[in-house]
């Protein structure tokens, strides 16, 4: 298993983004037909807790939201026209949904722009977070805010594939494995498509 540690973070995670990103579309249907609808541009912010054994900070979203209630989720939502880019959207919801300091993130980078099959084109934007974190999680969109191991996203083994019936269609996803939470869907594509970057060996 590919081990990293705080003392290279930062210079591995620079050079995993500077690598052309690969984009994953989650929508129905051969990603070659476009969908009619428009994509709506969101931003989240995927940030590496430099430890001396570097973790993952995600969150579980309020079980009383009206999308995507009770699920795993990186920090994250629209690019609003006042933002400046992806990164500042992804600075500015961190803020606003855990009280994440912006000072207290550096940007890395991007990976790979995730169309989820609920409409959106989420850019993902990977960051180093120095400890110790001083977070406020709103309690209106965020039930809990948790670490995941890095050394577990560079583990294939915790890792595997589940099917189900959702909307009416047979849908494929990533699953993370987690011993209180359920990691799915674009997030845990997410955690794949930044354990590849870091080097790990491509899962299928």
């Amino acid at each position: 298993m590919l081990m990293l540690g705080a003392k290279d973070l930062a210079s591995r995670l620079a050079a995993a983004v500077a690598r052309p990103p690969l984009s994953i579309d989650d929508r129905p249907g051969p990603a070659a037909v476009p969908s009619a609808a428009p994509l709506t541009p969101a931003a989240v912010l995927v940030p590496v807790v430099a430890h001396p054994a570097p973790s993952v900070l995600l969150t579980l979203r309020g079980r009383q939201l009206k999308a995507h209630a009770g699920q795993v989720a990186f920090p994250g939502g629209r690019i609003e026209p006042s933002d400046a880019s992806p990164a500042a959207a992804a600075v500015r919801e961190a803020e606003e949904e855990i009280g994440l300091a912006p000072g207290a993130v550096q940007v890395i980078g991007t990976l790979g722009e995730h169309v989820t099959g609920t409409g959106y084109r989420v850019t993902p934007i990977v960051a180093l977070v120095r400890p110790p974190l001083a977070l406020r999680p709103d309690p209106a969109e965020v039930d809990e805010v948790f670490e995941l191991p890095l050394a577990e996203v560079l583990d294939a083994g915790a890792f595997s594939w589940r099917e189900e019936v959702l909307l009416g269609r047979t849908r494929r996803f990533w699953v993370v494995r987690h011993e209180r939470h359920l990691i799915w869907g674009a997030t845990a594509a997410m955690l794949v498509a930044l354990r590849e970057a870091l080097g790990a060996p491509p899962m299928r």
